[in-house]
C-alpha cells in the first residue's frame, strides 16, 4: 500500500536525508499513481508536468520544485526516466496500454519498502526510548529535590548541603537539547546520587 510505505518514509526522513518539502513533492507523485498499491510488476513511472507537480505540491516555486525532486533522486527513493527531448509523457500501444513512460520511477518505493519500515521501526523506537530517558530524568530530579527539602526540614541526619551540590554539579552538566545517551548519564548519575 503506498500510503502505508510512505509513512514509513515520512518517520524514516532524517536517515534518508530527506526533508518535509522533497516529502511533498513525494507525496504529489505517489497521487499521480491511480493504484492505491504499488506493485513491482507494474509500470510505476508518472509523467507530471511541473506545473502539475507544483499543483499538488501546494503551489511550490519551480526552482524549489527542481531542488527537491534533486532530493529525492539523490535519497533514492525516485529515479528519473528521461525522454530524449526531456519531456514527461508516455506512449501508448495500439490497445492503449502504456509502452513505454518517461518522467518519474516510483519503483524504488516498492523494492525498498521493508528497509523503509526497519529505518522508520528503529526511528520510532529511538524516539520511545529517548521519551523515557526524559522521564525518567524528571521523576530522578524531582525526587532527589523533594529528598533535600524533606531531609532539611525534617533534620535527618546527613550532608544535605553536599547531596545539593552534587545534583546541582550533575545537572549543570544536562545540556538544554541533549542526546538520548547523555540524558540517560546523567539518569545513571543522579539515580547513584539517591541511592547513596
Amino acid at each position: 500500500q503506498k500510503w502505508q510505505v510512505f509513512q514509513s518514509i515520512r518517520e524514516a526522513k532524517e536517515p534518508l536525508g530527506a526533508t518535509d518539502r522533497s516529502l511533498t513533492i513525494l507525496n504529489a507523485l505517489l497521487s499521480f499513481h491511480p493504484e492505491t498499491t504499488l506493485a513491482a510488476d507494474a509500470e510505476l513511472v508518472v509523467w507530471p508536468s511541473n506545473e502539475q507537480l507544483a499543483a499538488r505540491a501546494n503551489g511550490m516555486p519551480p526552482t524549489t520544485l527542481r531542488r527537491h525532486i534533486a532530493v529525492l533522486v539523490d535519497c533514492g527513493l525516485i529515479i528519473r526516466r528521461d525522454s530524449p527531448n526531456g519531456k514527461r509523457f508516455a506512449r501508448k500501444g495500439r490497445g492503449g496500454e502504456i509502452e513505454q513512460a518517461f518522467g518519474f520511477d516510483l519503483s524504488p518505493i516498492v523494492a525498498r519498502a521493508q528497509e523503509f519500515r526497519e529505518i522508520a521501526d528503529a526511528v520510532l523506537a529511538e524516539k520511545k526510548a529517548f521519551r523515557v530517558a526524559k522521564e525518567q530524568l524528571t521523576l530522578l530530579r524531582r525526587d532527589i529535590v523533594k529528598l533535600i527539602e524533606v531531609g532539611v526540614e525534617e533534620r535527618v541526619p546527613g550532608n544535605w548541603g553536599r547531596i545539593q551540590l552534587a545534583y546541582q554539579a550533575i545537572v549543570s552538566r544536562l545540556p538544554r537539547s541533549a542526546p538520548r545517551q547523555v540524558v540517560e548519564d546523567i539518569c545513571v548519575e543522579l539515580h547513584a546520587l539517591c541511592s547513596g
